[in-house]
């Protein structure tokens, strides 16, 4: 089956620092050092993650690189007398993800568009670099097209502010689970199982083995 540009460029994006990508990731990183945090560049870096994200190639979409910092955060050491556990200067890590940081100074930087979504493009020892989607809510490209005039409307005003991005669902625990046996739909199926094994919950009191029961009426 004949394979899309998409496919082959988000194989190339699964290990970026290995093969073909190495040289071209270590010439972007040397250069993306020396610019500023908050950059707007033409065409996305990885146009396949763009393009699922929501990115189109129209007016009113504006691509932005940012640089954000990467680790905790930097505490000066206090120079009054305290223990070295009260110190208080490793171990301190903002609640915010590097992610959702960027999108919001994606945002102050143009204060006119919307974030719409965000993609990792690289990281070094020191960094990490992010692409930010921001829409034009007031152009007429955006507020015509059917798939995306939502953000035009006055409640999604400032959505990266208010946790509104995926990434900032994710900080606000909205994508946490207890794995598979913790959803909705584990828990029916598996009571639904019992019913038809006629077998009462297993924390109920006579409690019995639906196999057990086969087995005794089998050799009666």
């Amino acid at each position: 089956m004949a394979r899309s540009v998409y496919h082959y460029i988000a194989e190339l994006w699964k290990k970026p620092y290995e093969g073909e990508m190495k040289e071209l990731m270590r010439q972007r990183l040397i250069e993306w050092r020396r610019q500023p945090s908050v950059v707007r560049v033409e065409s996305p870096t990885r146009l396949d993650r763009a393009r699922e994200l929501g990115y189109k190639a129209k007016p009113g979409f504006v691509i932005a690189r940012v640089r954000v910092r990467k680790g905790g955060q930097r505490k000066p050491r206090p120079d009054s007398g305290r223990r070295p556990k009260r110190m208080g200067v490793y171990g301190y890590a903002p609640a915010k993800s590097i992610r959702l940081i960027a999108e919001e100074r994606a945002a102050r930087r143009f204060p006119g568009l919307e974030v719409l979504n965000s993609y990792y493009v690289g990281e070094d020892g020191r960094y990490k670099w992010y692409e930010v989607i921001l829409v034009d809510p007031h152009h007429p490209a955006i507020c015509s097209d059917p798939e995306i005039k939502w953000i035009c409307e006055p409640q999604n005003r400032g959505r990266v502010f208010r946790g509104l991005t995926s990434a900032g669902k994710k900080m606000r625990g909205l994508r946490k689970s207890r794995g598979i046996g913790g959803t909705t739909s584990y828990k029916w199926k598996r009571k639904q199982k019992e019913r038809l094994l006629k077998k009462r919950h297993e924390a109920s009191r006579g409690a019995r083995d639906p196999w057990q029961v086969a087995e005794r009426i089998s050799e009666e």
